[in-house]
């Protein structure tokens, strides 16, 4: 099966924290251009900042502008079923490729209210949903077996894993190999190589923001057979990660990498950390090593 890669695209803002679409729309082209699919609306997009109708307008846009060249998985998670709902049918009229849906988060749930939540958006949508497991985030985990009874859903795909344990996308690898066309895709950027190998239908990647090129040419090379190659563009790729993320909290880090890069992506939306500009010396002095400014 042809893998593939992902990009948890950045949401872009000007200076006021309004949307903007130039600018995310220029992100998009980049990534396309690469070889790079788009998730939308994730955590790497700001999701939790943006209203209802910001998510609506942006899924628009980032559709508009793949126009068929990219796939587009958007995030239509929310705490509560109903809003989650609701969105997904938006995001099922604009004509998506993929629905994810964060665990509900701030709600604790039990198992049996996951199923419920998942069932329920799967019941109301055609475009086929992924469920997205983020428990350092949500608070809120996906077991494995409980992932096995979703898989029976006919309109529930496969699951995003971005809880960052082996062991735990290994047993989502595994419901993934015995269900059959329960699609896995792993989430840690570290883990790329190894997910693919393991038998994951490819990967969403925030860190691929800033270096779009280099995941796509661990998917282009594992595709063809070059293993050397694709595990020597990981090794790019989680050394990065390493310098990168030792700095503090990854979807920051990554929308202020970009920003350096090309500030039209704006800053997030308050009450992220505001910049600091010796953290951004850091982040410039670890760009200029891999060659990124």
């Amino acid at each position: 099966m042809t893998k593939e890669a992902f990009v948890a695209l950045v949401t872009c803002f000007n200076d006021d924290e309004t949307l903007n679409l130039d600018a995310t729309r220029a992100q998009v082209r980049r990534q396309v251009d690469a070889g790079n699919n788009i998730m939308c609306a994730g955590t790497n997009g700001d999701f939790t900042a943006l209203t209802y109708d910001e998510k609506v307008t942006l899924t628009e846009a980032v559709v508009d502008e793949v126009a068929g060249r990219a796939r587009v998985i958007v995030n239509a998670g929310m705490p509560a079923t109903f809003e989650t709902v609701k969105l997904a049918r938006e995001f099922d009229r604009i004509g998506v490729d993929g629905i994810a849906v964060i665990t509900p988060f701030f709600i604790a749930c039990t198992q049996d209210g996951l199923v419920r939540h998942f069932s329920t958006v799967a019941d109301t949508v055609e475009t086929p949903v992924y469920l997205y497991d983020i428990p350092a985030r949500t608070q809120n985990h996906i077991e494995p077996e409980t992932a096995r009874q979703l898989s029976a859903h006919g309109n529930i795909a496969g699951i995003k894993d971005s809880g960052g344990a082996q062991d735990t996308l290994e047993a989502y690898l595994k419901v993934g190999q015995e269900v059959g066309d329960f699609a896995v895709y792993s989430g840690p950027d570290h883990l790329v190589h190894w997910s693919l190998q393991n038998g994951a239908a490819g990967c969403i990647s925030g860190l691929g923001n800033v270096m779009p090129h280099v995941l796509a040419a661990i998917i282009r090379a594992f595709n063809a057979g070059d293993q050397a190659e694709a595990a020597r563009q990981q090794g790019i790729f989680g050394d990065f990660r390493k310098d990168l993320y030792g700095l503090g909290y990854p979807p920051a880090l990554v929308k202020r990498a970009l920003y350096l890069m090309d500030n039209s992506v704006g800053a997030s939306r308050q009450p992220a950390l505001l910049p600091d500009p010796a953290q951004d010396a850091q982040i410039a002095e670890i760009l200029k090593r891999y060659a990124l400014i």
